[in-house]
Formats: C-alpha cells, structure tokens, sequence
C-alpha cells in the first residue's frame, strides 16, 4: 500500500512575521530589504502584512538575503542566534573571504583594522563626517 507523503500547509500570517522578525534582527528597514531583493517596498510590504505572498524561488532569495534556511523562514525550526553582520552586501562578502588565499586573507584584515581605527579616533576627536557640524554662520538653503 503507498501512503501519500505528509503535507506540510504553512500558516501564511506566522510566514509574515517570521519575515519580519528576521528582518528586524537584521536592522534593515523594509525599502532597504526591498531594494536589496529588487522588488518595490510596497510588495515587499504586503508580504509583511500577509495580504501577499512571494513566490517560492523569491522565498529562497529572501532566505538567502536574511542568512536563514527556509525551515527558519517557515518557522518550522526556530531561528538560531548565530552571529551575523547587519549589513546583507557586507554579509555575502564575508562569506567569500574564507575562499581567499590566506596572503590576500591577511591583506584585508590590515585594511579594515586601519578602516575601524580611524574611524575610532575621527570620533574621538570630534572629526568624524557624522559629527561635523556646520558653521554657526552657514547658510540653510531651503
């Protein structure tokens, strides 16, 4: 005798805030997360809301965008705590450094420890971009 095989029906409103529980961990906003898809914000945020579902090969970037497997975008398995940058782009990239000959490994450590130093010291003495504040006597364009 066969037996069918077990169907698994998702609840399309826990997908929806599975999504953006992820998202949220992430610190992206959703036209940020849209963008990184290629899709526009408002279909990205029907799919938050559950009025819109993405399809499934969309589903497998969404995952892939958010470093999950799509058993924790299904919210099948619970999502794990592992370590993640918050930046997506900048995420991908570290997954490809382990790739790199270690020379070119060691290269890029000295460069992004010379980055965060400066930028560590550029705050600390008031000269980082973000801190800059414009002259008293600037003008205001409006």
């Amino acid at each position: 005798m066969l037996t069918r095989p077990h169907r698994v029906v998702l609840d399309m409103a826990n997908f929806a805030e599975r999504l953006r529980t992820l998202r949220s961990r992430r610190n992206i906003n959703q036209a940020r997360f849209a963008d990184l898809l290629g899709i526009s914000p408002r279909v990205y945020n029907r799919w938050e809301t559950g009025d819109a579902v993405p399809h499934f090969d969309t589903v497998v970037k969404i995952a892939e965008a958010l470093d999950v497997s799509l058993d924790e975008l299904a919210g099948r398995i619970d999502a794990t705590d592992k370590q993640q940058l918050r930046n997506p782009e900048l995420h991908q990239l570290y997954q490809q450094v382990d790739e790199l000959p270690d020379e070119d490994q060691q290269a890029l450590m000295v460069v992004i420890d010379r980055l965060v130093t400066s930028s560590r010291v550029s705050r600390a003495v008031g000269t980082h971009p973000k801190l800059r504040r414009r002259p008293a006597n600037a003008r205001v364009s409006g």
